[in-house]
């Protein structure tokens, strides 16, 4: 049996109260490509240049696959090479920007953007040359291509690898200077040796199996890497020190980070298995690298092969590139055709996903949430944000300081409700600010905004890792005094049933009805009649019912009546129901779809 004590988790505090200011989407349609070509389409919100698309600017050399799937939703803008200052004086007529890694996407650009900029796309990896912090503090959503690059990164890193241990381009760059020398040149055998993988992700896991071929014996060093996922693929999992002590080879696969930055040091070199060779196809910054050119020089690392450097292109008084024990290439991970076509797709469906105000597993400043975790909680996303519309718009123009949001789950405090809560807050604000609101921005927001988010993990018995949410603000008024709960808070419930969104309860009175565009909702005495006749107003203004729901506390005692309906009531429509006899008060509410 689970246990029933209920989980508290806050966010904010409470100060202001929020100020009532409809904001209305608007779609264009995205297409998007499958295995088989191009597949659905999809909508899109955005913001819209002049030809009602959304601008997008593509700042470095993308595949041509890609920026055709751009075309079909967006103003496509092609201006490579472009200074600092004409990133700047450009940035605040784009929705969007598309770049490699040579752009750096800085505070000033974004400040510069005006906000207009939504989505920054980074067609690679790594997202060092892009501040996350500005991109989140503005709204804009940061994606960019994860998986494309991950074969062709790592088969450079294994071609490296061995050209590194047979001393090829060395012996390539002799024979072209008319040399002939077999002794040199000598290298050694990667068979047996130990190599040693700092950055277990994709890229190092695909290495791993590549070197497992070779007859290598492979360790890795990750702090964040499942010992499952390591033995899966023959690797063993060490410490840091362990793996300078140990490695024959390294190959270096971890993002640049404040932790990573520098990695390696003298200090790592002076604990290095002597003789030992290092690869680099990660990031430049990740090895300190006038410390290795003294590693290099004190034979303590036989040799290196960069594919990467802290400084791109290298400055002329570069200590590594010139060193005949040093293989550089010019930043090639990346570069095969298959996958600079692969990375243009990718990172194209994800600046329309991004457009869209859709989290995707690419999306890197918006709550960190597994790709399995994002696939389990995907049909729970539009209820959260449905419960939020809906709540938001039943509160009275007094305004409010605090959101209750309660999670029923049999998950109890293992729930990862990052993402539900960024939905729910997004619902509420999109109602009531003129701010873009996305799942990057909508925590910043309420807090700026002096909302605290209260949530609450009810621990409940079930297969399903949700079996309801409840969304409750604190405020003074309500425009439909039914959705007042017994803790005197404005309450909505909602489950999801077959995949699809449902609101179960509002206030204290249960409904069932599908979180779909416009519902009516009508507090009534319990007699009959009631329903017919406000059917019939409805029919006079030719407003087609989709479905209906009726809940009541008892036999003979109040009612609410749910609605849904094809269409906006309007004040005398509104008017004209409450005047009915036996109805008590009415609402509406709007673009409940989330």
């Amino acid at each position: 049996m689970l246990a029933t004590t209920a989980q508290h988790r806050v966010l904010g505090t409470s100060s202001s109260t929020l100020a009532k200011a409809a904001t209305a989407p608007f779609k264009v349609t995205a297409i998007r490509r499958s295995s088989k070509g191009i597949r659905a389409s999809t909508s899109v919100r955005a913001s819209l240049s002049t030809n009602g698309k959304p601008t997008v600017l593509v700042a470095e050399k993308l595949g041509a696959g890609g920026v055709e799937m751009l075309k079909e939703v967006a103003d496509v803008r092609t201006v490579l090479n472009m200074t600092k200052e004409q990133l700047l004086e450009n940035i605040s007529t784009v929705d969007a920007i598309v770049i490699r890694s040579a752009t750096k996407v800085t505070r000033e650009v974004f400040e510069a953007s005006k906000g207009r900029l939504r989505v920054v796309g980074r067609a690679g990896v790594g997202i060092d040359n892009v501040d996350l912090t500005a991109a989140s503090e503005t709204g804009c959503l940061v994606v960019n291509a994860p998986t494309a690059n991950t074969i062709a990164a790592a088969e450079h890193g294994i071609s490296l690898l061995t050209a590194l241990a047979r001393n090829v381009a060395q012996a390539d760059a002799s024979m072209k200077a008319g040399g002939w020398d077999r002794t040199t040149y000598v290298g050694v055998s990667v068979v047996g040796k130990t190599l040693a993988i700092i950055g277990f992700g994709k890229v190092g896991g695909e290495v791993a199996r590549r070197a497992k071929g070779l007859g290598m014996t492979v360790i890795a060093f990750d702090p964040y890497a499942s010992e499952e996922r390591a033995a899966a693929v023959g690797v063993k999992l060490v410490s840091f020190d362990e793996a300078l002590a140990t490695g024959d080879f390294f190959s270096l696969h971890m993002p640049l980070t404040p932790t990573t930055k520098n990695l390696f040091d003298d200090a790592a070199f002076a604990k290095i298995k002597k003789g030992s060779r290092i690869i680099n196809v990660a990031r430049g910054g990740v090895i300190d690298e006038a410390a290795l050119a003294r590693a290099l020089d004190a034979k303590q690392v036989a040799g290196a092969a960069l594919d990467v450097f802290a400084q791109e292109p290298p400055a002329a008084d570069n200590p590594l590139v010139n060193r005949k024990d040093v293989i550089c290439t010019p930043h090639l991970g990346a570069s095969t055709k298959e996958a600079q076509e692969e990375v243009s797709y990718e990172i194209a469906e994800a600046v329309v996903s991004a457009l869209n105000g859709e989290l995707t597993s690419s999306v890197v400043n918006a709550p960190m949430v597994p790709p399995e975790v994002l696939k389990e909680l995907a049909p729970y996303v539009g209820l959260a944000q449905s419960l939020g519309h809906a709540a938001v718009q039943l509160v009275d123009d007094h305004g409010f300081s605090e959101v209750h949001i309660t999670y029923h789950s049999p998950r109890g405090d293992l729930l990862d409700s990052r993402l539900l809560r960024a939905n729910v807050v997004r619902g509420i604000l999109q109602q009531i600010t003129t701010s873009q609101v996305n799942i990057v921005n909508a925590d910043l927001l309420a807090k700026k905004r002096g909302v605290r988010i209260v949530e609450t993990v009810v621990p409940s018995e079930g297969a399903a890792v949700l079996n309801s949410l409840e969304v409750a603000i604190v405020s003074r008024a309500s425009r439909f005094s039914s959705a007042v709960n017994g803790r005197g808070q404005i309450s909505v419930s909602g489950a999801v049933k077959s995949g699809k969104p449902f609101l179960t309860q509002i206030g204290d009175f249960d409904v069932d009805l599908a979180t779909e565009g416009e519902v009516l909702l009508v507090r009534q005495n319990d007699q009959p009649g009631i329903i017919a006749t406000v059917a019939s107003e409805l029919a006079k203004k030719e407003i087609n019912i989709s479905f209906m729901s009726v809940g009541r506390t008892g036999r003979g005692a109040d009612a609410i009546m749910a609605i849904g309906i094809d269409g906006s009531p309007d004040k005398e429509l509104l008017g004209a129901i409450s005047s009915v006899r036996g109805v008590q008060e009415t609402a509406a509410l709007s673009n409940l779809r989330a």
